[in-house]
């Protein structure tokens, strides 16, 4: 088994059985005009320092400007923001178009009513296939209570609908 890359249908297959959250991550190019997409494969890194972790594919629309920006924003999402997470999965170039946008005290573009934001300095990027992995330090964070929007099995649900036991 070691050595050997799991052929690209398996390996989908395999990673649609484990369940991420969902968040969209956004940042502003030079000219201040926002950008961003959807990403399950966000995750915290370290505690001390605080760091965390997302991945933009090559492919992106928005690659190039979070090449080249040093800070980022995370909005992690509540189950009410599924058709935003849709929208932003698009290459659509004008994803901030239809709303549900506020502006932190920072000037981050975040989602409104997002469960939690996590606003971030990039510490390193790190080129890993066909993504540019981005290791961040958090600046700031805000949270609220509620549910989180969860992606499982290719497709958006929620804790209750997972049958949430604890």
């Amino acid at each position: 088994m070691a050595g050997h890359p799991a052929p690209a249908g398996d390996f989908k297959a395999a990673l649609a059985r484990f369940a991420s959250g969902v968040t969209i991550v956004t940042v502003r190019d030079a000219a201040g005009i926002p950008h961003g997409f959807t990403a399950s494969a966000f995750c915290s890194v370290s505690l001390d320092p605080p760091l965390v972790c997302v991945c933009v594919a090559h492919t992106a629309r928005c690659h190039g400007v979070f090449a080249l920006q040093d800070e980022f924003a995370v909005s992690i999402l509540r189950p009410g923001h599924a058709d935003l997470a849709l929208r932003f999965a698009t290459r659509s170039p004008d994803k901030f178009g239809g709303g549900g946008f506020r502006t932190t005290e920072t000037g981050h573009v975040v989602v409104a009513d997002a469960l939690a934001v996590v606003e971030c300095g990039v510490h390193g990027r790190y080129e890993a296939g066909d993504h540019t992995m981005l290791v961040a330090a958090v600046r700031r964070a805000e949270w609220s209570d509620g549910e989180p929007l969860l992606f499982y099995d290719r497709a958006f649900g929620t804790l209750a609908a997972a049958g949430r036991t604890w």
